[in-house]
C-alpha cells in the first residue's frame, strides 16, 4: 500500500527547484517543496542561460517574464592584458531553440516570476524555514523528517534533491563523485550603476596574466565584474570591500557612480557525481555537479536536469512508464554534464592563465588564428544524448539525429502564430509530421501516443514560418519525427512502417502501461494539430 502524503517532495527551492516542482505542478502532481531559508534569497548568482534554458522556462510558464528580467546577451569578446582581441563571437538573438542563443539576467527577477507560477499551481505546496534533516527510503515510499513549523517526518513517493552544493539529499544517498581538481577563488561584483551606460563588447573576458577578469551584463539595469584571486593574495583581504572598488576601478567603476548591490569571494569547483538516483530519491542541479563559470552552463545544467527528470516521473507517477525509466536519468544528464565541465575546464585553463610567458604564447597563437580568418565559432557546451531513451539501430547506437536538440520555430497553427511550444499547448511528446497522422499511423499506435500526451503536428510549407522544422525533417530523410518531452529527439520514420517502429520502440522503452489497443482511434487521449 502507499502511505506517500505527496507524489514529489523536492528539497531546495532556488531556480533548479523551482522548475522540477513547476513543470510536475503543471502536470498534476502533488508537489511539496521544503527550502531552508524563510525568504528567497535576494541576491544574483548566475547570470546567464542559453537557448535551451529558455525554452525550459517557458514550457514551466514565465515566458513573458522573460522579456522583462532578461535581455539577449549579444557580443562577448576576449582580449588580451593589452587590449588586443583574442576571440570574438555575436550571439544570435533567435537561435536553435527559437530563443536567442545566450541570455543575461537578473537572477531574483526570474526567481520571482517562478514563485509567482508556482503560487497560482493549485496541487503544489511550498514550506519556507523548513530543513530536512533525513530520509528513508519505505520501499513503495520515502518518508523525510524535516524541522519546521509544519515539520515532522513527510512522507513522498519520490524525494528530488535540489539543494545545491552543500546538499542534504546528497549527502544522505552517501553518494560518490568524480573530481577534476580544477578550482580557482574569484571574486563576483554585483552592481546597478546609477547612470545608464553603454558596454562595448557587452561581455568581455580580460585574459591578462596580472588579473584575469571578467565584465558582463547581468539582465537589464544590472551588471557584473569579476576578479581572480592571484596567487599569494590573502583571500580575507581579496573580498574586502575596499579592494572591490579598487578592482571595479579598473572599468572605470567608482563608489560615487554605483551601488554594489553584492560581492563575494567564491572557489569555483568541478566535479559531479557518479549516481543520480538511489531508489526512490534523485539529486538535481549543484547538488549533482558543479562547474567553472567559462561555458556558462550550471544553472542551465540544472534546467536541463528538471526537464528530463520531470517527464519521467510523470510517466512513472501515472504508471504509463515503469520504474526503470528514471536510470535513464542518471544515463543521460551525467554524460552532459560531463561534457560541459570538461568544456569549462578547458576554457578555464586558457583565461586563468598567470605565468606571463604561457600567456604570451597564447596571446600569440590565438591572435595569429583570427588574423588568418580561421577562427571557429566555440564548440558547444551541449552534445546528442548517447545513453538513455533513444531509437537505437541494430549495434545500439542513437539511430540517425536522434539524441539531438531538435530546434523550435515559429509556426501558423490552426489560426494561432508563434513558437511551437506556446502554439501546441503543455510540454509532452511531439510527433511532427508532412503527412496526416491518420495516414501515417494506424489507430493502435495513434492511440498509444496519445495516452503518452503526446500531440500530432502536421506542418506544410506555409505553416513553417520561419522554415526551421521542415528543412530538419528533409535533412534526416523523414516524414516523421517524435520528440521527447524535454525537446529532445528520440527518433525519425520515413514511412508508415518507419513509424510503426518508432513507436513500438518508445513503448518498449517505457516498460509499462502503453500496451497498443486495436480498439483505439487517433483522437484518444490526444490532441491532434494541423497546419490549417
Amino acid at each position: 500500500m502507499n502511505r506517500a502524503g505527496t507524489d514529489v517532495l523536492v528539497v531546495g527551492y532556488g531556480p533548479v527547484g523551482q522548475v522540477t516542482a513547476t513543470l510536475l505542478a503543471g502536470r498534476g502532481h502533488r508537489v511539496t517543496v521544503v527550502e531552508r531559508r524563510p525568504e528567497p534569497y535576494p541576491m544574483p548568482r548566475a547570470v546567464s542561460f542559453d537557448g535551451e534554458s529558455a525554452r525550459i522556462l517557458a514550457a514551466a510558464g514565465i515566458g513573458e517574464a522573460l522579456r522583462t528580467v532578461a535581455e539577449p546577451s549579444r557580443d562577448y569578446v576576449w582580449t588580451n592584458g593589452d587590449g588586443a582581441t583574442l576571440f570574438e563571437v555575436d550571439v544570435a538573438e533567435r537561435g536553435w531553440s527559437g530563443w536567442p542563443d545566450s541570455v543575461s539576467m537578473y537572477q531574483p527577477g526570474i526567481e520571482a516570476a517562478l514563485t509567482e507560477r508556482g503560487a497560482a499551481q493549485p496541487t503544489l505546496r511550498v514550506l519556507r524555514g523548513h530543513r530536512l534533516t533525513g530520509l528513508r527510503d519505505a520501499g513503495d515510499h520515502v518518508e523525510a523528517t524535516v524541522d519546521g513549523p509544519e515539520g515532522g517526518v513527510l512522507t513522498a513517493r519520490y524525494v528530488v534533491g535540489c539543494d545545491g552544493a552543500n546538499s542534504a539529499v546528497r549527502d544522505a544517498l552517501d553518494a560518490a563523485a568524480t573530481d577534476l581538481r580544477f578550482f580557482n577563488d574569484w571574486l563576483t561584483c554585483d552592481v546597478r550603476l546609477h547612470e545608464p551606460r553603454r558596454f562595448v563588447p557587452n561581455n568581455l573576458q580580460v585574459c591578462d596574466p596580472a588579473r584575469p577578469r571578467t565584465a558582463v551584463s547581468a539582465g537589464p539595469g544590472h551588471r557584473r565584474w569579476e576578479f581572480m584571486r592571484l596567487p599569494g593574495e590573502p583571500r580575507e583581504e581579496f573580498g574586502s570591500i575596499e579592494n572591490v572598488w579598487r578592482l571595479l576601478a579598473l572599468f572605470g567603476v567608482e563608489e560615487s557612480g554605483a551601488t554594489l548591490e553584492r560581492h563575494a569571494v567564491y572557489t569555483f569547483q568541478a566535479r559531479y557525481v557518479d549516481r543520480w538516483r538511489t531508489g526512490r530519491v534523485l539529486i538535481a542541479g549543484d547538488a549533482a555537479h558543479l562547474m567553472p563559470p567559462f561555458a556558462g552552463q550550471g544553472m542551465c545544467s540544472g534546467f536541463r536536469d528538471a526537464a528530463n527528470l520531470a517527464w519521467k516521473l510523470d510517466l512513472v507517477l501515472t504508471g504509463r512508464a515503469g520504474e526503470a525509466l528514471l536510470d535513464t536519468y542518471t544515463d543521460e544528464r551525467r554524460e552532459h554534464v560531463r561534457h560541459a565541465i570538461a568544456m569549462s575546464v578547458d576554457l578555464g585553463r586558457v583565461i586563468c592563465q598567470t605565468d606571463p610567458a604561457a600567456a604570451r604564447d597564447r596571446d600569440e597563437v590565438m591572435i595569429g588564428v583570427r588574423e588568418r580568418g580561421l577562427a571557429a565559432p566555440p564548440p558547444s557546451a551541449v552534445h546528442p544524448l548517447t545513453g538513455g531513451l533513444l531509437a537505437r539501430d541494430a549495434g545500439g547506437r542513437p539511430r540517425g539525429a536522434a539524441g539531438e536538440l531538435t530546434p523550435q520555430g515559429r509556426v501558423r497553427i490552426g489560426g494561432r502564430e508563434g513558437l511551437l511550444d506556446d502554439v501546441i499547448g503543455a510540454p509532452g511528446f511531439v510527433l511532427l509530421t508532412t503527412e496526416p497522422p491518420g495516414e501515417l499511423l494506424d489507430p493502435p499506435h495513434a492511440a498509444a501516443l496519445a495516452r503518452l500526451g503526446t500531440r500530432f503536428v502536421r506542418l506544410d510549407a506555409a505553416a513553417d514560418l520561419d522554415a526551421v522544422h521542415l528543412p530538419y525533417l528533409a535533412r534526416a530523410g523523414a516524414v516523421a519525427a517524435l520528440v521527447r518531452p524535454d525537446f529532445y529527439l528520440f527518433g525519425t520514420a520515413a514511412d508508415r512502417a518507419g513509424a510503426a517502429a518508432l513507436v513500438e520502440e518508445l513503448l518498449d522503452g517505457l516498460g509499462a502501461g502503453a500496451d497498443l489497443d486495436a480498439g483505439a482511434d487517433l483522437g484518444a487521449g490526444g490532441a491532434v494539430s494541423r497546419s490549417s
